[in-house]
Parts: structure tokens; sequence; C-alpha cells
């Protein structure tokens, strides 16, 4: 029988001890699990980066993957720790909205209130639920799959609207949702909604900052130096690049700036 997989997503960072006391926490309930960090560089407090950070890597893992994700700036608070099934994954987060993405996506859902305390790590510390809350039920509930064990089913969990593209005639609104390391700007819009974009010989133009953009190219390396172009990235949307360069210092614009696509 495989190993269980428990997935870490945090605004954590690598700097302090946080996350190797997180999989202590968990390795100490079961040895067995293989742990995997998906990042812990999601933009500090920010639960919309979570949420999408998730929401693109999550179905790369095999089914009944338990995957941790905390992005929590009201830990301590009344906010509800919360355990949800959907689609053949396992979620443990706090109930801001950070899966909100997942439950988008699901087409079979369930979520709990996590109120099973015998479960916690105790004491129960204010300000780190990842350690005495989030961990614990993630390894317990990878030795015992026993969801309804950890609280009450729930349906009013917090989730919000992911930034949707709008569409007026052949113009298309779009922001950009994420930044990533190498400096491409990650907009909301998905080449397979766009399909007259993507076609041969595309006539479009994508205006963002002060550029136009008028190049989709199938590859990095395929941009000319010091020139903007488009891709479709690996997860569907489309981004602005830069070969070898960074095009957010270079369109001088950053995360949640409207690009406006103009087809046809």
């Amino acid at each position: 029988m495989a190993r269980p997989i428990i997935t870490l997503t945090t605004d954590y960072g690598t700097s302090d001890h946080l996350v190797g006391v997180l999989k202590r926490v968990i390795l100490s309930i079961n040895p067995e699990v293989n742990i995997v960090d998906i990042t812990h560089s999601v933009i500090a407090h920010d639960v919309l980066d979570g949420a999408l950070t998730i929401s693109q890597a999550y179905r790369y893992f095999p089914p009944k993957t338990i995957h941790m994700v905390v992005v929590d700036p009201s830990v301590g608070t009344q906010r509800r720790p919360i355990l949800v099934a959907g689609d053949q994954h396992y979620f443990v987060a706090p109930d801001n909205g950070v899966l909100s993405a997942i439950y988008d996506q699901s087409e079979s859902l369930f979520a709990w209130h996590i109120t099973s305390e015998h479960y916690f790590r105790q004491p129960v510390s204010n300000t780190f639920h990842g350690r005495d809350i989030f961990a614990p039920v993630a390894g317990w509930l990878s030795k015992n799959w026993q969801t309804a064990s950890f609280g009450e089913l729930i349906e009013d969990f917090v989730r919000f609207s992911i930034p949707k593209p709008k569409v007026n005639g052949n113009t298309i609104k779009c922001v950009v949702l994420k930044l990533d390391n190498f400096g491409n700007l990650i907009t909301n819009l998905k080449g397979e909604e766009t399909p007259a974009l993507i076609v041969p010989d595309a006539k479009f133009t994508i205006r963002a900052g002060n550029a136009e953009i008028k190049k989709l190219l199938p590859t990095f390396a395929s941009g000319t130096a010091g020139e903007p172009f488009a891709i479709i990235g690996s997860s569907g949307y489309l981004e602005l690049c830069v070969n070898k360069g960074n095009a957010a210092r270079f369109l001088g614009i950053g995360r949640g700036a409207e690009v406006t696509v103009g087809v046809g």
C-alpha cells in the first residue's frame, strides 16, 4: 500500500523553525507519511495568493492526498479550523477563504468544522495553530481517514470569488493574479477561454502598463531579448514575459494590474 502524502502550503518562509516543527509534529503521529513542500513562500497574510497556489498544485497529487494550507492572518481568533474533502483530496486549513479556488473546482465537496480537541497538540498556542491544530489533524487523518470524527459537517464555510476576466465585444479585461520568481506576470485569463487568441496567425493587441504586446510565443526562449511577449503558461493562463528578463520591472506593473486584450 502506498504511503500517505501530506503537502504543506504556507506563508511561513524557511528562515526559522516553523516548517521543521510542523513536519516533526506530523511524523510523531504517523512516521510513515510522505511530506511534500508545495511552498512556504505564499505572500505573507495573503489569503488570495494561498488560494491560487494550492489550486494550481493539488491536482498533480494522487487521490487521498492531504493538503495542509496555512495562510492564517486571523490565527487565535474565532475563525474556524476546517477539514474539507473535495474530488478525492483532503484539505486542512483555516476557514478564511484560502480554499475558495478548491471550492470552485470541486464537483463533490464536504466540509467539517474541526472541534475534536483530543486530536490537538496541547496546550494550543494562540499564535501557532499550524503546529497545534492543523499538523496534528493532518497526521491523524493520514492514519484513520475518519473525517466525521474531527467535527460537525458545515455548509457556511467562508469563500470569496476569484477575479474573472470581463468580456466586452472583442475586448477582454483581465488582471495580474500572480508574479512568479522570474518576474513573469500571470493573468486570470485562460487560453482555452479565448480561442481567438491562440489560433494560427491570430491578430490581437495586449495592453499592459505603457506597452503593447502582439506576440504569443510557444516558449520563453522564443522571445527577442528586451522585448515583452505573451505565452500560455504551464497552468493554462496567459502570462506576460521577457526572455531572460523581468516582465514586471520591464512593464512597470505588478499584481492587481489591469491587462487588456483586444482580439481581431
